[in-house]
């Protein structure tokens, strides 16, 4: 899919969930460290800028859309659901709305967003809603407060088996050990639980990688797990029958302001390995040369996103906890 966006149109851009963890000491193995280290707390500290990224949300939103119209597609009527990395709570809302008999919970470690979260959540509760609130003991008001957890969502302040819906749009790729996510994720889910996610691959923002790769070797882009990998990270994990799948989707700006602009908006470079010093007029110079050359027949310069999408579930376990095989016997019914 293309888009052939306007000015105004590129302000409503992306804005990624933020996914840090809480510890800002926490160990990546020296192998993640060669693949992807990303520096958490540096996550955290970008995603706090409300300011900056908050005309961003275009394509997270409507990817989003596009995840909801594959759920609907699966009969699941979920009692708990997890949003995890849930941002400034749009998708919390939206499930709340799905599923208005569920416990929605979201998680997020950035705290900026989660205040933001809280005040749409008030923001979007009518006049007879607050008056009722008014009556409510206590206990119950407090309880109302607790859908939003200031967390880590690679360890989950939640008790195993207690989940029946995790979902986590366009957030993964923020960690840099998605193969312990998925794990946790999976440790919280109930027997047939379901996980829905969506995240970048290795596509994304090609053309950026491209153009800083003619002024230097230090990477200025995450690098974006493949699709494939991240189904054998989810078996690995103890999930059944993952399902994947991509799409790409081309976005085209004016000018390369513009276009930087909403590169920071998705959060930046979170690597402990990104350059810590200006480039320089020179090479910036250079940069914008090279993006300018790849503009298309309309004039404009794109920039691709290579989006992700995986759900797995949960399976009935084979073994008991203390390695005993369980063998289920369906007898014909009389």
């Amino acid at each position: 899919m293309s888009g052939q966006h306007g000015e105004q149109a590129c302000k409503l851009f992306l804005l990624s969930h933020p996914v840090p963890a809480c510890a800002a000491n926490q160990s990546i193995s020296p192998i993640l460290m060669l693949s992807a280290p990303i520096d958490l707390q540096r996550v955290r500290q970008l995603f706090s800028r409300i300011n900056a990224i908050g005309g961003s949300n275009f394509l997270r939103r409507e990817i989003a859309s596009r995840m909801r119209e594959k759920l609907e597609l699966v009969k699941i009527q979920p009692e708990r659901v997890l949003d995890a990395g849930c941002g400034e709570g749009a998708d919390v809302a939206q499930l709340q709305k799905s599923f208005p008999d569920a416990n929605v919970l979201g998680i997020d470690s950035a705290k900026l967003m989660l205040d933001l979260a809280a005040h749409n959540q008030t923001a979007a509760k009518n006049s007879v809603g607050r008056m009722m609130a008014k009556w409510l003991p206590p206990s119950l008001r407090s309880a109302q407060d607790a859908g939003l957890i200031c967390g880590d969502f690679a360890r989950l302040p939640l008790v195993a088996s207690s989940i029946d819906l995790v979902w986590s749009n366009l957030a993964l790729h923020w960690h840099p050990q998605p193969d312990l996510v998925f794990a946790e994720w999976r440790r919280v889910l109930r027997t047939d639980g379901l996980l829905m996610f969506s995240c970048f691959g290795p596509d994304t923002l090609v053309e950026l990688r491209l153009a800083f790769a003619e002024i230097d070797q230090t990477p200025h882009t995450l690098p974006f797990v493949d699709m494939h990998d991240f189904g054998d990270m989810l078996v690995n994990a103890g999930f059944s029958t993952p399902v994947m799948d991509m799409e790409k989707i081309t976005l085209t700006y004016d000018n390369v302001d513009k276009l930087f602009s909403d590169v920071r908006a998705l959060g930046g470079n979170p690597l402990l390995t990104r350059r810590q010093s200006l480039i320089g007029k020179d090479a910036y110079r250079t940069l914008c040369n090279a993006l300018e050359n790849r503009r298309n027949v309309d004039g404009r310069i794109p920039l691709t996103f290579e989006v992700v999408y995986g759900h797995a579930f949960r399976p009935v376990p084979k073994k008991l906890a203390s390695g005993e095989s369980i063998i289920r016997m369906d007898f014909p019914k009389k």
